[in-house]
């Protein structure tokens, strides 16, 4: 378990700080991340990995000449939000264009995409290549599905060593996608991993048994068996990756691979060596010729006991830009020239000017306010459920982050209807706060629905019951086209689109907004648990199928607890409302 720590929330941040401070010879410190502390030349590609921490040394120890020029460090096991993607790819921009690539994981797919169209909108070339090689995750016909796990660091390396070498922006990204189509793994653990402050692991395996085909966030195996020996295990490992080797490689005659044998936080270096011996034995017997082995931690899971082989599969480019040196604090190959310092320092931070709503606006803004705080005292009495929720076919994180999130909405909405701002400026900065600092799917997702609501409510009035219908409505089409989930898919939107449905019609009926919004919060409930009898065909929890059924989707789950409270808040807020009016008429008549 992971033993030491101040708060757990502050975790990653202090972590990034220690780590720059450790290293700053390689890096230094911008909003999202990391960058090289040296210089590049003007008009290389930035390559730009990133994903959540707890990694260690994907991503930030990979920073530095031959491969990343800048990692975006999310918080533990949670993507990194679109800004700090964002600000990460324009501190590592050398006017070449930037090149993302990353694990292909739902979050990360959605907040570097979106960071992309930022960059694209300001005149900045973009490309993605998302690392495809767990081959436990999905089927052969279907590997645009799997999710990146150890092999990251083939296809991160290739990048580097291209960009190194002067080729363009879309040089780069074919030598990227032809070094994923040619990187293959499989993994086994035998004991969970704990984040800090958690009680308990994100998934356990019973006394004696290895959980075969886990994710790196704390996602289960897709299957169990007892724990072989060392040798057993090789033989598995091999098996498995023979079985499946990528397209245009011939194994029987020759072929060239470098096995890469990834110890995922606590198996020891050397148990590791024990099972490589087999491993080498293995590939030597089956005719084919070992290139460059590694043994070693190169993509973790905090203090997870397991291990995942990687089989990268050369070629000759591929062999020749393998070669290359690299200078990075955790993985370093061939001798690198000395490098020049930056003398570039992070952009300072820019005054915030809020301009102030209208009367009627900063009423809102209060009724904002008591909302987001709402929010955030429903996730925490809910948040070890919600984890719980999480862990049956996900990474069990979602009750964490979703805390979060709606702390970090809680904390900016306090800070500026303190300062006078309308309900528009509120709801928008504890969106942005809750994308920022979440990070994730659903930290995403979140920001999208919070967005489009505050886009209706102005900073200037009152608005209708109309608008903010029209504003959750805008919020609901919003995730669809992020996310590209569908009711029947088990997420969220299983819960939002009915709740949305509903607040429209009852609106569009007459109904006060209080009344509306509680009528669709009863049928965002009943949508939430029906969830329980779908299999999710989106997210980490598609990998795991099977293992849901039974168990509602917490996304959508977390939605309608949201919701209903929310609608407690209102009707509390328009009982205080017309006992005001009340007496002011009281007042007035009196006084006539």
């Amino acid at each position: 378990m992971t033993r030491l720590w101040n708060e757990p929330a502050d975790f990653a941040d202090e972590m990034i700080d220690g780590f720059v401070a450790a290293n700053g010879r390689y890096v230094r410190r911008v909003p999202g991340g990391v960058v090289r502390s040296t210089t590049s030349p003007a008009g290389q590609v930035a390559v730009v990995i990133g994903g959540g921490s707890g990694h260690y040394p994907a991503f930030g120890g990979l920073v530095g000449p031959g491969l990343a020029h800048g990692a975006a460090m999310g918080n533990l096991f949670a993507s990194p939000s679109t800004q700090q993607v964002h600000a990460v790819a324009k501190a590592a921009d050398n006017g070449g264009g930037v090149f993302f690539t990353y694990g292909n994981y739902a979050g990360d797919v959605l907040n570097f995409d979106a960071a992309e169209e930022r960059l694209r909108a300001e005149g900045v070339a973009c490309e993605t290549v998302t690392v495809t090689d767990d081959i436990f995750s999905a089927t052969a016909d279907e590997k645009h599905k799997r999710r990146g796990i150890a092999g990251d660091l083939t296809v991160f390396r290739i990048a580097g060593a291209a960009a190194a070498a002067g080729a363009d922006l879309a040089e780069v990204t074919r030598l990227a996608q032809h070094a994923n189509e040619r990187t293959r793994s499989f993994g086994v653990a035998f004991t969970g991993c704990t984040l800090p402050g958690a009680d308990h692991p994100l998934f356990t395996v019973p006394e004696g048994r290895m959980a075969i085909g886990l994710g790196i966030h704390g996602e289960p195996g897709i299957d169990e068996t007892g724990i072989p020996t060392a040798d057993g295990l090789a033989e598995l490992l091999v098996e498995k990756l023979l079985a499946e080797v990528p397209e245009g490689v011939d194994a029987v005659r020759g072929a060239r691979v470098v096995p890469l044998l990834n110890g995922l936080g606590s198996l020891k270096y050397e148990e590791m060596f024990v099972v490589y011996r087999r491993i080498a034995q293995l590939l030597t017997d089956a005719g084919i010729e070992i290139v460059d082995p590694h043994v070693g931690e190169y993509c973790t899971s905090f203090d997870m006991a397991g291990t995942s082989l990687t089989l990268f599969w050369l070629d000759d480019a591929l062999a020749s830009l393998w070669e290359s040196p690299v200078d990075t604090p955790a993985y370093r190959r061939g001798s690198v020239a000395p490098q020049e310092r930056s003398d570039t320092a992070a952009a300072a931070d820019v005054a915030d000017v809020i301009e102030p709503g209208d009367e009627a606006s900063r009423a809102v803004a209060a009724t904002v306010l008591a909302a987001v705080r709402t929010i955030a005292e429903t996730v925490d009495a809910h948040v070890d459920e919600l984890g719980r929720l999480d862990a049956i076919a996900g990474d069990g994180d979602h009750g964490i982050g979703m805390q979060r999130g709606s702390h970090a909405a809680l904390a900016a909405a306090e800070t500026v209807v303190a300062a006078g701002a309308g309900a528009r400026t509120t709801l928008t900065r504890a969106a942005d706060a809750w994308a920022d600092k979440a990070g994730g799917t659903s930290g995403a997702l979140w920001g999208v629905i919070l967005h489009a609501i505050a886009a209706k409510l102005g900073d200037e009035g009152r608005p209708e019951a109309s608008a903010v219908a029209a504003g959750v409505a805008a919020g609901s089409r919003g995730v669809t086209d992020y996310g590209k989930a569908e009711v029947g898919d088990k997420t969220l939107v299983d819960a939002l689109v009915p709740f949305t449905s509903t607040l429209t019609q009852a609106v569009d009926a007459g109904a006060s907004l209080t009344d509306a919004w509680r009528s669709a919060a009863d049928a965002a409930t009943r949508a939430a648990a029906a969830t329980a009898d779908l299999l999710p065909r989106m997210g980490r929890a598609r990998t795991h199928g099977q293992n849901s059924v039974g168990t509602p989707d917490p996304g959508a789950v977390s939605l309608a607890l949201i919701v209903t409270a929310i609608g407690e808040t209102l009707a509390t807020g328009a009982a205080d409302t017309a006992a005001a009016e009340t007496s002011t008429k009281e007042n007035a008549h009196g006084t006539a």
